[in-house]
């Protein structure tokens, strides 16, 4: 069983549509911190000792932070989009999309309601997205995509897509790790764990 889960968190500002915007997004809102806060704990890279999902614990060449969460005896490490060094002269963002084009499951934060697909990012790794905006003061709206051959994967989102702050953490972290389980029945995944298996 798959103890160990990183999951990617991209930054989509009003109206950005292409890969080279949302990778390119530095400044983040006051909104977005909260999310992060709510999602796990800030922790300094340097000298980690837990799972660190590829990212430098030694000389701070992927940041100098990061959102890292046991939950249910697994542990859990965020590529936060943000977080992840900004190349000037690199529009393609190489050393974030490193990170977060190699995940499963991402999570796209919008300041506001602005299109998302997952054709927007290419990669081979990615499959599932769970899309989040906020609602109000107490509460987000959240929305899922996946590529297809993903099957459905739970808990079944609220009525709207609504969920009250104090649910989140425990709500989002059991879909993440719920869609990376359900990604892997998916075609190109699953051809690649049976020819493993069959090599072994």
């Amino acid at each position: 069983l798959v103890v160990n889960f990183k999951f990617g968190v991209l930054y989509q500002k009003y109206g950005q549509t292409i890969e080279e915007e949302l990778f390119g997004n530095n400044i983040a809102s006051p909104e977005f911190d909260e999310f992060l806060n709510l999602l796990g704990e800030k922790i300094k890279l340097k000298n980690h000792k837990g799972y660190r999902g590829g990212l430098d614990i030694q000389n701070g060449h992927t940041g100098d932070v990061a959102i890292y969460e046991v939950f249910k005896d697994k542990e859990i490490i965020v590529h936060v989009s943000t977080r992840l060094p900004f190349t000037n002269g690199d529009p393609p963002q190489l050393q974030r999309k490193r990170h977060i084009g190699y995940d499963i499951v991402a999570i796209v934060f919008q300041e506001k309601n602005t299109p998302f697909s997952p054709d927007m990012i290419a990669s081979h790794f990615l499959h599932a997205f769970v899309v989040i905006q906020p609602h109000t003061k107490e509460s987000y709206k959240m929305s899922v995509t996946a590529r297809n051959g993903v099957p459905f994967f739970g808990p079944a989102l609220p009525k709207n897509g609504i969920i009250c702050k104090k649910n989140l953490k425990n709500f989002l972290l059991t879909k993440l790790i719920n869609a990376e389980n359900a990604c892997y029945k998916a075609e190109k995944f699953a051809k690649l764990e049976y020819r493993t298996r069959s090599s072994l």
